[in-house]
Formats: C-alpha cells, structure tokens, sequence
C-alpha cells in the first residue's frame, strides 16, 4: 500500500510527532485496519526523516510518497486512487467544449 503525503498548516490527517508538520494523506486503499497498519508505518518514516534535522525542514517540501516511490507524486497511486486533488484529466467527456 502507498500513501501520498501533503504538508499542511490547516487540515491534518496525521502529524510528525519530532516536529508536528502536519500532512494530508491520500490512500490507495480505504480499509481500515490496512489505513491503521500504514498509518503506523508513515510515522516512523516521518521519524526517520528526523535522523539529522529536528525541524519541518527535514520532510520533503511539496508532494511525497511513503514508501518512497521513483515517479512524479502526482501520478502515484495514492494520489490517482485517493483522490487527490491536484489530478485532473485534461479532457472530459461530458464537459462542453467551447466553440
């Protein structure tokens, strides 16, 4: 299972518990004690992160994946399946196009 984290100051889903960044998580999958098992796994990861810098600084800045994921963020499957906001399709079928 893959998540896809976003840094935010408004809405937390889970927080680094070194630093208190707060992040948006975006789920592959939606099962409970799957999200709970994962939940666990992000916050050591986010510990981690930690192993030389105490602050924010230490998490990656925009869009990231745990585990670690070599593509672009945006394309993970934790942000195509979880809804992530930031993934549009460039053409939609039902919309009007102008003329």
């Amino acid at each position: 299972m893959q998540v896809l984290l976003k840094p935010s100051t408004e809405r937390k889903d889970i927080q680094c518990t070194v630093c208190q960044q707060g992040f948006r998580l975006y789920w592959e999958r939606s099962e409970f004690a799957e999200r709970e098992t994962m939940r666990a796994i992000v916050l050591a990861d986010l510990r981690r992160h930690h192993a030389s810098d105490p602050t924010p600084a230490a998490h990656p800045a925009g869009l990231f994946n745990l585990p670690d994921w070599g593509g672009e963020p945006q394309f993970s499957g934790a942000a195509l399946l979880g809804g992530h906001s930031a993934v549009r399709p460039a053409f939609s079928p039902t919309r009007r196009q102008a003329r």
